[in-house]
């Protein structure tokens, strides 16, 4: 497959929750056509096996192949977890995936005591346990999976007493552990950080992955002469398959940047 520097990258979740993601990759690479696919139709995917992650991970690559793209970030932990090898033996251009941001939690925390919030799927994950072995030598992570708080980000719920209540149920036991930082290991929490600083410390630091996602992105582009250099400001085209007759507005809680940039286009699948 020839690829051109002008071709769409795609962006996909299992939700809205990439968003977060994308919103630092659209700052970062202002020139990009991107193409975002929530899958929120089947969210969560923390609580689905592997089997089901991936049918629905394919399914969203083939969406975004009938639209010629020339890179995709899969902007879930999750997916990332069960899916990422299989997709890059699949396909043959830049595939970027997350994963929660323990090594540069590891490089911050003072008293190495490190809180992680994440989906029960990421953290049940081989992929997982290997990155959290790998950085553990010297430091203790408690991790806290979050049933529950996905969805009411799916309804671009950022501050009700259900989600406040929620997010204390899960923060209280890591305060209690001494935690210095906390990573958030979903890309849907990151939307939470508000909520979060409101109930830890001022001298917790919290860490996600979408500024060293859309770092990585634009390394890969430039090594593989795949940047967009045309000057023109790119757009952003969403795609879901919500339930929700209100996704569009969800979308555009979420993204609140450059709307005029904005493009909701509907059901994908």
């Amino acid at each position: 497959m020839n690829l051109s520097q002008n071709q769409p990258i795609g962006v996909i979740d299992s939700g809205v929750g990439g968003i977060s993601v994308l919103k630092c990759m659209r700052e970062l690479l202002p020139n990009e056509y991107f193409i975002y696919v929530a899958d929120s139709k089947y969210a969560p995917y923390g609580e689905k096996t592997n089997v089901e992650i991936t049918s629905r991970v394919l399914a969203a690559f083939e969406f975004l192949n009938k639209q010629y793209v020339k890179s995709v970030v899969v902007a879930c932990n999750t997916a990332t977890a069960s899916s990422i090898q299989i997709l890059r033996d699949e396909f043959n251009y830049p595939i970027i995936g997350m994963e929660p941001a323990v090594k540069p939690a590891s490089n911050i925390s003072t008293n190495k005591i490190i809180g992680i919030l994440a989906t029960s799927g990421t953290l049940s994950s081989a992929k997982f346990s290997a990155l959290l072995t790998h950085h553990e030598t010297d430091i203790h992570f408690i991790t806290q999976p979050c049933f529950g708080l996905v969805e009411l980000v799916e309804k671009a719920d950022l501050e009700s007493a259900e989600l406040q209540e929620l997010l204390k149920k899960y923060i209280d036991p890591l305060l209690k552990k001494d935690i210095d930082t906390l990573v958030l290991g979903c890309t849907h929490y990151s939307f939470l950080k508000p909520a979060i600083r409101k109930l830890i410390p001022n001298h917790i630091h919290i860490v996600d992955t979408g500024n060293a996602v859309a770092n990585h992105l634009k390394h890969v582009l430039t090594e593989k002469n795949l940047l967009n250099k045309s000057g023109t400001l790119g757009v952003t085209d969403f795609w879901s398959n919500s339930l929700d007759q209100n996704a569009d507005q969800v979308i555009k809680k979420l993204w609140s940047q450059n709307l005029n940039t904005f493009s909701y286009k509907g059901i994908w699948a």
